[in-house]
């Protein structure tokens, strides 16, 4: 068996930070949910405790979990999140009542299961890994709190995510497309198998707009298990959207009632599609035969926030981040970008992990960059900017690639060719950083957060 940490007390963030990254990391999987039930079980079953909205999907669980918990704490009900991956700090996994645990609370978090994660250890195959110990510390924590409803998003997948052991109340699936092929498949309907797996009996599901073999596997399962299916376009989803300063307008058909003319300070077609299937499901959950009232859904939508997604934390230039990993989610920000954004030039900051589809993603970005600075995040994980450059020359052209390994620079540099804006004096030159969760969380802390 592989040696895990010593089991004593974490005194500092920094120490549960070192002791969960010294565990399996996100990327090793051995599918199988026989050390989380264990886990768990010595736990006392905390995700028992209260009803889960049990969210999965290749794009959007996280800006959708955060808008469903900003409507469930507009009805005054208290939650719990849990996402991943984090942005900034791995206490962003973990939220109670929308705000992440502070760092003394991540700790008596960590400090209140380590002595169970010994014990799983010492019985089975392989060891706890990271995200099996990170999701134990949060149903822990949800029981703890006492939360009135918790919002879980799977890290991979759906049947073997050790999110798994909770069963939803109500499930949600976001669009689907290929995303971790090596793990989950090489086609939509083959990943759909996988994530279909939250889909437990009785459970109200809400379908985001899916591809018709992505939409009959998630069909077979809710008739497997005596599900509930709510789709978008049949159900609920966007009756209007418009471009508006700082976000859009939209109107939302919910499963009980309409919304008209709703501000959402977010941008894109995607996001208005997070948000219907956001209301959706709270409307799924809440029950009640009117909606959940105008006004309030009104308030919470006007606070939603979802950081590293098309978040514009500079200007002078204007500088966005974005974390598109896959060409779906690329293409989103795409067309969000003409869509709400008149920038020239756009210059791009990209740095991406290894094993994902690079040539879609730089695909579906090559129209609307002028120039792309290659770069690389500091995980062992990144691809190289040398071999990011080389994947990308063939695309965009030689002449519109740079290589600039260390990320503050390559923003910097991004940055001067922005504000240059060739000949033109009125422009309005903008840098995108994107290609990863890590690359965007690295850059948003280099530049400060949100401004």
């Amino acid at each position: 068996m592989t040696d895990t940490p010593a089991a004593r007390p974490a005194q500092t963030f920094a120490e549960a930070e070192d002791a969960l990254l010294s565990r399996w990391p996100e990327t090793r999987l051995e599918p199988s949910l026989d050390r989380i039930e264990a886990f768990t079980e010595l736990l006392g079953d905390p995700q028992r405790g209260y009803p889960v909205i049990h969210l999965t999907g290749t794009n959007g669980k996280t800006s959708t979990s955060r808008m469903i918990d900003t409507l469930l704490r507009a009805l005054d009900l208290r939650t719990g999140r849990f996402t991943s991956p984090h942005v900034e700090k791995m206490s962003e996994r973990i939220s109670i009542d929308g705000e992440p645990l502070s760092d003394e609370a991540f700790v008596d978090a960590f400090n209140d299961v380590a002595p169970y994660t010994h014990l799983v250890d010492a019985e089975q195959a392989h060891p706890l890994s990271f995200f099996e110990t990170v999701v134990g510390m949060a149903y822990a924590k949800f029981a703890e709190a006492p939360v009135d409803v918790a919002v879980v998003e799977v890290g991979m997948g759906g049947a073997w995510d050790a999110t798994n052991v909770a069963d939803g109340t109500v499930a949600v699936v976001t669009p689907i497309s290929v995303d971790h092929a090596q793990y989950l498949g090489g086609t939509p309907a083959a990943i759909a198998v996988e994530k279909a797996g939250i889909i437990k009996e009785g459970a109200l599901v809400v379908v985001a707009e899916q591809p018709d073999d992505v939409l009959a596997v998630l069909q077979a399962r809710a008739a497997e298990v005596g599900a509930t299916l709510l789709r978008e376009g049949v159900d609920f989803g966007v009756v209007t959207r418009t471009p508006a300063v700082g976000g859009q307008v939209v109107t939302l058909k919910g499963l009980r009632a309409t919304y008209d003319d709703l501000f959402l300070p977010l941008y894109g077609a995607h996001q208005a599609q997070n948000a219907a299937v956001a209301l959706a499901a709270v409307e799924a959950f809440a029950g009640g035969e009117d909606g959940l009232g105008d006004q309030i859904v009104r308030d919470a939508f006007a606070q939603v926030t979802s950081p590293g997604r098309l978040e514009v934390v500079r200007r002078s230039p204007t500088i966005v981040l974005d974390a598109a990993h896959n060409p779906h989610g690329a293409e989103a920000t795409a067309a969000a970008l003409e869509d709400s954004f008149s920038f020239s030039p756009l210059i791009g900051v990209m740095g991406v992990m290894g094993d994902k589809d690079v040539e879609g993603v730089l695909a579906a970005f090559e129209p609307h960059l002028e120039h792309l600075i290659v770069t690389q995040n500091s995980t062992e994980r990144a691809m190289r900017a040398s071999r990011l450059a080389e994947v990308a020359v063939p695309i965009f052209g030689e002449d519109r690639v740079t290589v600039v390994p260390r990320l503050a620079d390559a923003i910097d540099a991004a940055a001067a060719l922005a504000e240059s804006g060739g000949s033109d004096s009125l422009s309005t030159g903008a840098v995108l950083v994107t290609g990863s969760v890590v690359t965007v969380g690295e850059a948003r802390v280099l530049l400060g957060g949100a401004k």
